[in-house]
């Protein structure tokens, strides 16, 4: 029930330049690692995939999307790439007669000095599609010692494709989603997408950006740069932690084990300052770097939204909820339950069960059954739940006494 899953956007021009194009896919942490070359057309340690490594340091699962539009797949007399893009003029076929039997062919595919397929056949009409081309089955096969495709072009990246992407990202649930771009435009679009889902739609995430100043507990704005990559790749790294970290955790002071160089240069009243403006912030404590405070971006208090919501522990257990509560009702309830007292008793009991389980994990304390009623509504359809809780949250001050005689 509290297990995170991620949903991420990982701009093609990070190196990635392999994979489906303007699709949503879904990859397993350990299927990235044993399978990346099949997925992204980079082995797991290329210096390609080392934010994707950032990625999945926390998390294991995401919602992958490659944008763009247009561009070529490359090819020759005997494949086509399986995907467009410059990537596919690495693959180069081998084709060599087979020792065992001359009338056989074995024909190889490399993708630049590493094999990913070999197969022996007669003619061309008997290789099999593979993740990598496509081929040619009326090709007639000659010995060659290496073929190499080309003619691939990249696609056309414009700021639309992120529009493109969010229409889409719709229909899917996840934890968190990260921004990864440098451009405040693109970081506006990603947080006014974020408050409208959850302000208007009720559908609960997180959303991870790169200085964009939000003021919302839905968005977090990362404010360190990176002096060995692209500026914004630490965006990444926290996608991927608020996404993994489970709803009693605290991602304050999580010591950050990325391959990343982070500028930390800060001074104490920047720190200081840094948590006022509601900035997620990585500092320096001796040799290692750590989470300053596990905060999003929400600096101006409400009645309705005080001190708390600042804290994305707390949003992490307010989001369980509300996600949890919305499966629950549209499985078990919706259309299928009457809305008389025996239903509404039912539905109660359900999420009182749901809240002893949260707080027999530490996520919320002193919580009682009569916290929670549910009440017919308006109309003989609706359905109103009252639920109060009381959140707990990571210890993060120490006060002491000392005493002496």
């Amino acid at each position: 029930m509290f297990g995170g899953f991620l949903q991420f956007y990982p701009n093609v021009d990070n190196g990635i330049a392999w994979g489906p194009l303007n699709e949503v896919f879904e990859v397993e942490a350990s299927d990235f690692q044993r399978n990346s070359r099949r997925l992204f057309g980079h082995g797991f340690y290329s210096p390609k995939m080392q934010e994707l490594r950032e990625l999945f340091r926390n998390t294991k699962r995401a919602y992958l999307f490659r944008r763009g539009s247009g561009g070529a797949k490359a090819a020759n007399k005997y494949a086509t790439a399986k995907y467009v893009g410059t990537r596919g003029d690495d693959l180069k076929i081998v084709v060599a007669q087979n020792a065992d039997d001359s009338a056989r062919f074995d024909v190889l595919l490399y993708l630049d000095t590493v094999r990913v397929d070999s197969q022996t056949v007669l003619t061309a009409a008997d290789l099999t599609d593979n993740d990598f081309v496509i081929w040619v089955k009326d090709a007639t096969l000659e010995l060659t010692a290496g073929l190499a495709l080309s003619g691939g072009v990249a696609p056309v990246l414009t700021n639309g494709d992120y529009q493109n992407y969010l229409d889409l990202i719709e229909g899917y649930a996840f934890n968190a989603i990260g921004c990864p771009s440098d451009d405040p435009v693109v970081n506006g679009l990603f947080a006014a997408f974020t408050k409208r889902m959850r302000d208007e739609q009720g559908v609960k995430f997180q959303c991870v950006t790169y200085r964009c100043p939000a003021d919302h507990e839905g968005v977090v704005n990362v404010s360190n740069s990176v002096t060995d990559a692209k500026p914004y790749s630490a965006v990444y790294w926290v996608t991927g932690m608020m996404a993994g970290t489970a709803v009693n955790q605290s991602a304050l002071n999580k010591r950050y084990d990325g391959e990343l160089s982070l500028d930390v240069g800060f001074t104490q009243r920047q720190l200081e300052a840094a948590i006022r403006n509601g900035e997620f912030v990585f500092h320096r404590v001796g040799t290692e770097i750590r989470v300053l405070a596990d905060i999003n971006s929400l600096v101006t208090t409400t009645a309705e939204k005080g001190d708390d919501f600042k804290q994305n522990q707390t949003i992490r257990v307010i989001d369980q909820i509300a996600n949890d509560i919305a499966v629950l009702f549209s499985t078990k309830y919706l259309g299928s339950i009457p809305n008389d007292a025996d239903g509404r008793v039912s539905l109660w009991s359900d999420i009182v069960s749901h809240h002893e389980e949260l707080q027999t994990i530490r996520a919320i304390e002193e919580f009682s059954g009569e916290d929670v009623t549910v009440q017919q509504g308006d109309t003989k359809q609706a359905v109103v739940v009252t639920d109060a809780i009381t959140v707990v949250n990571a210890m993060a001050q120490l006060y002491m006494t000392v005493t002496v005689a």
